[in-house]
């Protein structure tokens, strides 16, 4: 699996929710590069930058950059994830997440430096946070997202205390931020040292009502059966890609730190991937040319700003390396 994926159940959910907010159907899924077929098994792999581009595309036809978020509070996840599913079976919050930290990767491929959960409860004096440890891009779209999806669960099933209380995020404000006040409906600062949103305490204690041994027990073995299906496709390149995703923006990326973080040397790193017929600088190189692609499609960042994500150290660096993969400039082939 040397691309990121994401679950199908995600895509059809939000193609359903932006054709009925005007936005064309099968403009969408040609933007996707996807048909029907694609979307009817909930559990299938799309390729992330599909989902990415038909996002894009639903924000172009609504004019909405809200879209994405107003799709994630107006859902529910047990209806695009079988995640979904484990987490209501779940007997409280604290359970629910460890469920989701363990089965996040059936959702999307995120990868996390170091090996951490993605989310963690810290303690700070009487505060209570749920941290966000994917790596920031300067973008807002994951983050706000993924906060967005935890409120809109708590909102739905109990209303009367509110999970949210505070939320920080490490972008600048977007072009929505507007509407955060009514949407997030708690105080935001933009900016910040880290991706956290202040919960209410209260969650850490309560049990949920829909705890049930006997389903939760069915829903985990389906998902560890799929999450299964997903570690048999790997490969060291795929690997040594998610590992890194983590680090890309800081350029030159150590062979022996990566190899150290699979638990092998370099001398096998090095023999593993040549046996997959690529190079450490190839897999670097190609993993530049999609997340290139993947950044400008989307539209939400400049040419400077993806030279920097990419780990370019200046921005005609980035060009030259664009025109090698593409033969054209990214200005020209964003004008195509």
């Amino acid at each position: 699996m040397s691309d990121q994926t994401i679950a199908a159940g995600f895509a059809k959910a939000f193609l359903e929710y932006a054709v009925a907010e005007g936005a064309p159907r099968e403009g969408l899924l040609a933007a996707a590069a996807l048909v029907e077929d694609d979307l009817t098994d909930q559990d299938a792999r799309l390729p992330a930058q599909s989902y990415h581009a038909m996002i894009g595309a639903g924000i172009e036809a609504t004019g909405d950059t809200s879209l994405l978020l107003r799709h994630v509070l107006d859902t529910r996840l047990e209806t695009m994830s079988i995640v979904g599913q484990i987490v209501h079976a779940s007997t409280s919050f604290p359970h629910s997440l460890g469920q989701l930290n363990r089965y996040a990767r059936l959702m999307a491929d995120v990868p996390i430096p170091g090996g951490r959960d993605r989310f963690e409860i810290t303690h700070e004096g009487e505060e209570v946070w749920l941290v966000d440890h994917r790596p920031g891009d300067g973008t807002w779209m994951a983050t706000e997202s993924s906060f967005a999806r935890f409120i809109s669960e708590f909102r739905r099933s109990a209303p009367e205390y509110p999970f949210e209380q505070a939320l920080e995020v490490t972008y600048a404000p977007p072009p929505h931020a507007d509407r955060y006040p009514d949407l997030f409906r708690v105080p935001v600062t933009f900016g910040a040292v880290r991706n956290a949103l202040r919960i209410n305490p209260v969650w850490l204690d309560a049990h949920f009502d829909g705890g049930k041994d006997y389903v939760f027990g069915v829903f985990t073995r389906h998902a560890d059966g799929l999450l299964n299906e997903l570690v048999t496709r790997d490969t060291v390149r795929s690997s040594v890609e998610m590992r890194m995703l983590a680090d890309l923006h800081e350029g030159s990326l150590s062979m022996d730190l990566i190899a150290r973080d699979l638990g092998m040397s370099r001398q096998t790193l090095y023999r593993r991937l040549k046996e997959e017929g690529v190079t450490f600088a190839q897999v670097h190189d190609d993993l530049r040319h999609r997340m290139a692609m993947d950044y400008l499609s989307a539209r939400k960042v400049s040419v400077g700003e993806t030279a920097y994500l990419l780990g370019f150290s200046e921005a005609s660096a980035f060009v030259r390396a664009f025109r090698r993969w593409t033969g054209q400039s990214p200005t020209a082939w964003l004008g195509n």
